[in-house]
């Protein structure tokens, strides 16, 4: 699907099938008074007859339209204007992509950018038009043996701007940009999260990070078992231990910024199946496990977005990557550990394990000299009971660094919320035969698990994404969600607007 930002009249524009907006209680926004106007009435006459109110997401499709040069109107429902929100529009461009895509339109004119969400500038508006739109047409049934026949869809979207200023068309046009690298990142994370276990496996997301490398012209690093013993990293290895797939340290790096710019690291959990390992998890919807490595996929989704982008900045992908399986050889409760950091823990549950992974990928991340570190994990299910399916937790040792991720959620669209860090949750994670525990009890599961993690982060500003509650969907529209690579590819985005553009390296 192509896209295009124009300043255009709708009455003026050809097109397959003309997209405008109806607030409530049948309220003709600008372009749909345009195209009103020009048929005489015809659009203002169906509403008053109560064809449709203008409720949010309701749409009604219109054929022949006398006098407009276009086949087919598409009215789509934004609700009372003055309650016009970000759930509201992108629910809105939501239900209009999904009528389109079942039409025969080849082609299509949207002119529902110009409307006033609140606290909304247009960049965002076509940005999350682009996105949403790309979201309509994922499919994964690359796996199925016959794949369900395809309508006919949209190859080319025109996004129309009335009565557009250069300097507005120049910000939509940058906007659309980020907007579909942003869709590019996340169609690539929900195929990995979607992928079946047996397939994905570590190796696989390490050949993936390769493929993205050759594409993008990044540097790529992959530890095999024998480096990290080298290393120290007893914490992941032993994570690994259960299973017959090798583990892998997966290190990407994008250097967009200056030569002495610290770059920023993320650092996703890449547990490509999770079945707790000694420590049981139940039967039912174990299969969903497979995206417990949805941290992973976000990193490599982010760095795709970015480099896409090509950003002034110096980014770093840092994956730790393996099955939690049990066997003969598999870490027992009890175990004691001892991390890259020289820490040492104590296993009473084998089923916390990404923190282990994720304790000596943030040691190791330590050689880059980080301007700061962002962490992604579906780590805890209590951040589900807490927070739900809409927003990640947020946890960090620094205020500066939360407040521009929490910034970037909100500009993105892709909600977080800040929990507590605070030393007393550190008196759970006691253990009477190492240095810590890795559980801390059921009390504050997501708090303590990041206060976990913050005992190997003490040399930089970090914070820790828990999107257990937002990487996937279960039920009947099980699948991954692509979250959070807007909120991410946002704070780096916004991290490339402070950076002087003079004497940066490129990635060529």
């Amino acid at each position: 699907m192509k896209f295009s930002i124009k300043s255009v009249n709708p009455e003026k524009q050809r097109s397959a099938c003309l997209v405008v907006g109806i607030f409530e209680p049948r309220r003709l926004t600008d372009a749909a008074k345009a195209m009103d106007k020009l048929a005489e009435g015809y659009i203002s006459t169906l509403l008053r007859n109560g064809d449709m109110e203008g409720k949010a997401g309701t749409t009604l499709m219109l054929h022949k339209v006398p006098n407009t040069l276009c086949e087919r109107i598409l009215l789509v429902g934004l609700g009372k204007e003055k309650e016009l929100g970000d759930k509201e529009y992108r629910d809105s461009i939501r239900a209009a992509f999904k009528v389109l895509n079942g039409t025969g339109a080849a082609d299509a004119a949207v002119f529902l950018n110009d409307v006033s969400v609140n606290n909304r500038d247009i960049a965002w508006k076509v940005s999350q038009t682009a996105i949403v739109a790309m979201e309509s047409i994922y499919r994964f049934d690359q796996l199925k043996s016959k794949a369900e026949e395809k309508k006919p869809h949209l190859r080319k979207v025109t996004l129309g701007v009335l009565n557009g200023l250069q300097p507005e068309l120049a910000a939509g046009e940058e906007a659309l940009q980020q907007g579909l690298a942003i869709a590019d990142g996340m169609k690539l994370a929900k195929d990995l999260g979607n992928l079946a276990p047996n397939l994905c496996t570590p190796t696989y997301l390490a050949e993936q990070a390769r493929d993205i490398a050759k594409a993008h012209k990044l540097k790529v690093t992959v530890l095999e078992q024998k480096d990290m013993e080298k290393l120290g990293m007893g914490a992941l290895l032993a994570v690994a231990r259960g299973s017959r797939q090798p583990a892998k340290l997966i290190a990407l790096e994008y250097w967009g910024g200056a030569e002495k710019e610290k770059p920023v690291v993320l650092v996703g959990k890449g547990i490509t199946f999770d079945t707790g390992g000694i420590s049981l998890k139940p039967a039912a919807e174990m299969d969903e496990m497979k995206y417990d490595m949805c941290g992973a996929a976000s990193v490599l989704g982010t760095l795709t977005a970015v480099a896409k982008l090509g950003l002034p900045v110096n980014l770093i992908g840092i994956i730790p990557t393996t099955e939690n399986m049990p066997g003969g050889n598999a870490t027992r409760p009890g175990d004691v550990i001892t991390s890259m950091s020289g820490q040492t823990i104590e296993i009473l549950n084998t089923d916390a394990e990404g923190r282990l992974i994720l304790c000596d990928a943030l040691t190791y991340a330590e050689r880059y000299q980080p301007e700061a570190i962002v962490d992604i994990a579906t780590l805890t299910g209590a951040c589900v009971i807490a927070l739900g399916h809409v927003a990640s937790g947020l946890l960090s040792n620094d205020d500066g660094l939360a407040a521009e991720l929490l910034g970037a959620a909100e500009r993105a669209a892709d909600p977080a919320w800040r929990l507590p860090l605070w030393d007393e949750y550190q008196e759970q994670l006691k253990s009477n035969f190492a240095d810590m525990a890795n559980i801390g009890g059921r009390a504050a599961g997501t708090i303590t698990a990041a206060c976990f993690l913050s005992r190997f982060t003490k040399k930089y500003r970090w914070a820790h994404l828990d999107i257990a509650g937002t990487a996937w969907k279960s039920g009947k529209e099980k699948g991954a969600t692509g979250r959070p690579i807007p909120l991410l590819t946002q704070f780096i985005i916004g991290r490339a607007l402070k950076t002087s553009p003079a004497d940066l390296k490129r990635n060529d």
